[in-house]
């Protein structure tokens, strides 16, 4: 998420009642979670697990709840508590808007569109020359649709990311401030549900496909030409490349990457990054032909009563 107006880091400790270690003139420009930081963003960490990954990653501020050497050319906001205190900086800047309306404000809608009863069309919501959105559908806030996209009854694009952090008191949601960007030519099925970003974008790309009853967590890129048949659920962050095709039942587990032109075939489960150009199948998948060649092995190993 980009900000307005020039904020320093040293305004933004400010604002939280915290202290900087490093350059305090030095110029905020975003707001972002760990897998989609850019120069100029800042992130949050909580867990020495992940504090190499964020302090290397591009982001140039790191809210982080311990006091660590500074990188080069970054500054740190020394916090108890990085994640309340991440979440009341994206409150501040992409504060929750109430809407009583079913069209939200500084809406641009093409006239070729065609938006059928009961849609429901959130703020600051771009849709293009000849989309399609049947009954029921919900487009939430700074939703992008590119022309010719047709949007299914009931489909739900941009609501809040699933992202908790566990407390004592129970879970805290991170408090979404992305959004989704659908490119031209995409169809997405009936009760398909595609979350915002938590920070940054959910994209689905140029022609892709997609079936009924499809889940796509926040912050994943679905490439160009892709095909998804109904019941598939894509974790958050994940990468997936151009002209892939997920079948049935397909699970993916968060932040995995699956190259160009991978089949992945019905009921299988991805546990683990995948290459470009092969055939999976299995929980956990793997190339097809393997995968079956096990299963012939532990066929016969059955019926020979394991001898």
């Amino acid at each position: 998420m980009k900000i307005g107006n020039i904020h320093t880091v040293g305004a933004i400790a400010q604002f939280l009642g915290r202290s900087v270690v490093g350059d305090e003139s030095l110029i905020v420009t975003g707001i972002n979670e760990i897998h989609r930081v850019e120069p100029g963003d800042l992130v949050f960490v909580d867990h020495p697990k992940y504090y190499d990954k964020a302090l290397n990653s591009a982001a140039t501020f790191i809210l982080i709840d311990k006091e660590v050497a500074v990188p080069e050319g970054k500054a740190l906001i020394i916090s108890p508590e990085p994640f309340d205190d991440y979440n009341k900086l994206t409150r501040k800047f992409a504060p929750y808007r109430p809407q009583m309306s079913m069209t939200g404000e500084n809406c641009r809608i093409a006239d070729s569109a065609h938006l059928s009863p009961n849609c429901f069309i959130g703020h600051d919501v771009i849709i293009g020359e000849n989309v399609i959105v049947h009954p029921g559908a919900y487009i939430g806030d700074g939703t992008v649709i590119e022309e010719n996209v047709i949007i299914g009854p009931n489909a739900v694009i941009g609501h809040y990311a699933f992202y908790f952090k566990k407390k004592p008191s129970g879970y805290d949601r991170m408090h979404s401030c992305g959004f989704v960007y659908i490119e031209r030519n995409v169809e997405i099925g009936a009760n398909t549900t595609i979350d915002a970003g938590v920070s940054a974008i959910t994209r689905i790309g140029e022609g892709t496909k997609i079936d009924n009853l499809v889940q796509i967590g926040h912050d994943t890129i679905v490439g160009k030409n892709c095909l998804f048949a109904s019941q598939v659920g894509i974790a958050g962050c994940c990468n997936i490349g151009n002209n892939v095709t997920i079948w049935g039942q397909v699970g993916c587990a968060s932040g995995l990457t699956i190259g160009d032109g991978a089949v992945v075939l019905a009921q299988s489960g991805i546990a683990k990054s995948l290459e470009g150009g092969k055939v999976y199948f299995g929980s956990p998948c793997d190339e097809s032909k393997t995968k079956m060649k096990e299963l012939f092995v532990l066929k016969r190993l059955s019926e020979s009563g394991g001898k």
